[in-house]
């Protein structure tokens, strides 16, 4: 991955997860900027699963412009950005545009992560029982919680538990792409600065036209 990336163009730099040892005084400095996991959903990959990705995003200032996920046990690719729209593609077949739902077929239909959850993400749970009624659950590991959005197979992916910038950034990218967005709990666009550190802070991800945005955003805010 560093020797394709730095093929493309040697002067954008790349931070990852296995060389983030990378100054905030430097960092701060760059404009743009690849962000990297080469292997998002290790436990998966040590599971034996096919839930595990690589993850390749490009920042410009704070912003994913464009994200790529490939999902290598699947032969599977996606890759979009806000701007330009998203696609999956299979093998070497023709890639096939991607458009989240704005409405459920039936049941309201989460993503959550198959190992990592907190007390906040429950009572959030609870109260979307309360508004919508049954919810169908769907587990899924890895940035594959995104893609599932952007293709238009769930509603929702909240993550009141932590995650590192270059867990989502590329997904982001995918899911935007496809008319979805990725917002904090005050209902702010999930942004990439630098900072001291790689964390994020709670989010959710959603269509951005989705008609139940407005109420789930509320009941977001009052577990901030």
């Amino acid at each position: 991955l560093a020797h394709g990336l730095a093929a493309l163009d040697r002067q954008i730099p790349v931070l990852s997860e296995e060389d983030a040892e990378i100054g905030l005084a430097e960092r701060s400095a760059w404009q743009r900027w690849w962000l990297v996991d080469p292997l998002d959903g290790t436990k998966e990959f040590i599971a034996d699963s096919e839930e595990f990705t690589v993850n390749v995003a490009l920042i410009e200032q704070g912003r994913v412009v464009f994200g790529v996920v490939g999902v290598p046990a699947r032969d599977v690719c996606y890759f979009g950005g806000a701007d330009l729209g998203a696609w999956r593609r299979q093998g070497k077949g023709e890639a096939q545009a991607l458009q989240v739902r704005a409405a459920p077929p039936g049941a309201l239909t989460l993503v959550a992560s198959r190992r990592h959850s907190s007390p906040a993400q429950e009572r959030l749970l609870a109260q979307l029982s309360e508004d919508f009624g049954d919810l169908e659950l769907t587990s899924v590991g890895s940035s594959l919680k995104f893609c599932l959005l952007a293709e238009g197979a769930a509603d929702l992916y909240p993550r009141l538990a932590p995650t590192s910038q270059w867990d989502t950034a590329a997904a982001q990218g995918v899911l935007e792409g496809a008319g979805g967005e990725v917002l904090d709990l005050q209902g702010l666009p999930l942004r990439y600065e630098a900072r001291e550190s790689y964390l994020n802070p709670s989010f959710i991800a959603l269509p951005a036209a989705a008609p139940w945005r407005a109420g789930l955003l509320q009941r977001a805010r009052g577990l901030g």
